[in-house]
């Protein structure tokens, strides 16, 4: 997997949404409250954001260099 393939897994939303599920789904087979989960699920989610954001920027920064590049 190249490094383009995991940054684009890591800015897909359905991905951190599957995470989020996934992680909300272990957390009440080991019974935890219901404001546990909520709270670990936001978390995740808000990081997810974040992380998006970070990488959607670089990504427009990258492309501006190469276009400065160009000219």
């Amino acid at each position: 997997m190249t490094k383009e393939q995991i940054v684009k897994k890591l800015t897909s939303r359905k991905f951190w949404v599957l995470i989020a599920a996934f992680i909300g789904s272990l957390l009440m087979a080991f019974n935890f409250g219901d404001n546990q989960i909520a709270q670990i699920t936001a978390i995740i989610t808000n990081f997810a954001s974040v992380a998006i954001y970070i990488l959607a920027e670089a990504s427009v920064d990258k492309a501006a260099a190469q276009d400065k590049k160009t000219e």
